[in-house]
């Protein structure tokens, strides 16, 4: 195993290093120091993240700079402010001891007038965002025919978020004899489209399996309804007393308001999205690094090259859209050989997605299963006496006080302190989850099923569901949004449950069109659900829901499908599985993988 100094890094640098506790070089940097110190070459790295990237290619730039010259010469792309933040610290980092070296973060959010001031003054290396240093490029402020080398940092994730035209605005004006280091996580087509256009005959360096998750990542997956996600995150929380990690949520609203649940519920958690400032975003992630904050809860845009140390967890409280954006957040945690555990929180009808997942990963799930009350209070219990046994006791402020407190507690056994103690601190745990129900999902022949049936709220009316006996008829009622504005099944019955008068209402066929729906719900509730929905939104469309004309209800026992004599504006009729002409419907109009997680009912506003 070599050392810093035997891969050929200077001693001024190498002093940094051991400031920062770097001994021995990780894979990705022995593999890619050697070639960059060496003759001028392209290199595609992948390596997930957390395996030691920013040192591969930023010791070599920090020793290769002429700090003499205060031109731009090294060029950092990557996809967000917060990845920007950290490697423009960590290049610092290692470049304590290398005099007159300048390296500034030019990201969107912060004033572009102190950046043009800062880059007059004199940089060497760039980190950068593509949108703010286009905007710089835009103004003549920023001068890059002296950069030698440039490096696109996370590559997979700045073309997701749809920055391949800056990259190749900004390569067009950087000299064509440059290197070109491309470091990524995972390979997709787009990025071996850059290689292949921007790159001559690179290097081709990976360290583990491509597009695999780390090694030392656990992956466990639990399955819920969909109405019981946020109970089985509060339950898993709950059963890792110590954990330290992030929630990732698919958009703004969601996180703000899984955050805002937590905060209420009394966890210590904070939002991270694209909706707070720069100055709230710092803020946040300042007291989530010094642990003030135990969990993030964050968008994946949000979230990308957070590099936090030591994060326990990684939960996704909704998978990503790109499933290949799991292996970037699974990578949040078992960073620097550490263990980590990722979790998924999904229902039945994504448990395809996990298969997906595994294929991509190359590694296994762990099926878990939520934990139950007692479960949970005994980890709990013997966390609190873990803390007890591990406290540090300041003998010299505590000691004047114990006389008195002995002679309070002298009618006590030993036996009963500890029980007070423990009940102190503990009941809350015990009240809460006395009666917690079974909130698991199990698939049995084919149909979801839970061990507590009394907990269902809603269910689709469909071949042996239930005891048909106890509902005769159904009522059709229309609604005026559909898959266009991202109404799936899943979706609507969590619109019915959380409009409901408080009661089990069953429901039959849906159907779901481009712009509109047509649902069947008991009678006895049709009148009521209709006004309710009515008076509610979806992801900020006024809904109107009206009982479908001609077809009051139907009686269960004389069931059958219905055909619409007249189209709405939807692309199918009521009768599923069938557009107008008569036709098979494409699958996604006849599937029910819907995504309930996105849903957020609102009341109108008055």
């Amino acid at each position: 195993m070599s050392t810093f100094e035997e891969l050929g890094i200077s001693k001024e640098i190498v002093l940094g290093l051991v400031d920062l506790g770097f001994e021995i070089p990780m894979p990705v940097q022995e593999k890619v120091i050697p070639l960059l110190l060496g003759a001028k070459t392209d290199i595609v790295a992948l390596a997930q993240t957390g395996t030691g990237k920013t040192a591969a290619y930023g010791l070599p730039l920090i020793q290769q700079t002429d700090t003499d010259n205060p031109m731009p010469q090294a060029l950092i792309l990557c996809p967000t402010r917060e990845l920007c933040v950290q490697i423009a610290g960590d290049l610092n980092d290692f470049a304590k001891y290398v005099d007159n070296l300048h390296v500034l973060p030019v990201y969107g959010g912060s004033s572009m007038e102190v950046q043009i001031k800062a880059l007059k003054k004199g940089v060497q290396i760039v980190v950068a965002t593509p949108g703010r240093l286009i905007d710089l490029m835009g103004r003549r402020a920023i001068k890059l025919a002296n950069v030698h080398t440039v490096v696109l940092d996370e590559a997979d994730e700045m073309l997701n978020m749809g920055f391949l035209d800056s990259i190749n605005e900004i390569l067009a004006e950087v000299p064509e004899n440059r290197s070109t280091l491309l470091f990524s996580a995972t390979m997709p087509g787009e990025v071996a489209v850059i290689a292949k256009k921007y790159m001559k005959k690179p290097i081709e360096i990976t360290i583990g399996n491509r597009n695999s998750g780390a090694e030392n990542i656990k992956h466990l997956y639990y399955t819920v309804h969909a109405k019981d996600k946020y109970t089985a995150l509060k339950r898993i929380v709950d059963f890792y007393p110590s954990i330290y990690g992030i929630v990732f949520c698919r958009t703004r609203i969601d996180t703000q308001e899984i955050a805002d649940k937590l905060i209420a519920d009394g966890y210590n958690a904070e939002a991270l999205h694209g909706d707070l400032s720069q100055v709230q975003r710092d803020s946040v992630m300042q007291k989530f690094r010094i642990r003030h904050v135990q969990l993030l809860v964050a968008t994946d845009v949000a979230a990308r090259g957070l590099d936090v140390n030591d994060l326990t967890h990684i939960i996704n409280y909704a998978l990503p859209d790109d499933i290949s954006a799991y292996t970037h957040r699974s990578g949040r945690t078992g960073r620097a050989g550490k263990a980590g555990t990722s979790i998924a929180i999904i229902n039945l009808k994504e448990k395809h997605l996990i298969k997906q997942i595994e294929k991509l990963i190359n590694k296994s799930f762990i099926a878990a299963k939520v934990p139950g009350g007692r479960e949970i209070c005994e980890k709990q219990l013997f966390n609190l006496i873990n803390k007890m046994e591990n406290v540090e006791i300041e003998h010299s402020e505590i000691d004047p006080f114990l006389p008195a407190i002995y002679k309070k507690l002298e009618w006590l056994e030993k036996e009963d302190v500890i029980k007070r103690f423990v009940a102190l601190e503990f009941n809350r745990f015990l009240e809460y989850y006395r009666n917690a129900k079974d909130i698991n999902v199990f698939e049995e022949k084919g149909r979801e099923t839970s061990r507590d049936k009394g907990a269902r709220d809603s269910f689709r009316e469909k071949g042996t569901r239930g005891d048909r006996k106890e509902v005769t008829a159904f009522t059709r009622l229309v609604i005026n949004v559909g898959k266009a504005d991202g109404l799936y099944p899943n979706n609507l019955i969590e619109l019915i449950n959380s409009n409901s008068p408080g009661k089990r209402i069953r429901i039959g066929d849906i159907t779901l069109g481009k712009n509109d729906g047509a649902f069947e719900v008991d009678s006895e509730y049709a009148q009521f659900l209709a006004k309710s929905l009515s008076d509610a939104e979806f992801q900020g469309s006024d809904l109107s829901v009206t009982i479908a004309k001609g077809q009051s209800s139907v009686d269960v026992n004389e069931r059958r499908s219905f055909k619409e004599k007249g189209k709405f504006r939807g692309e199918t009729d009521f009768k599923k599985g069938k557009d107008h002409s008569g036709k098979r419907a494409p699958m996604d109009e006849r599937s029910y993988s819907g995504r309930p997680d996105r849903f957020n009912p609102k009341k109108k506003k008055k």
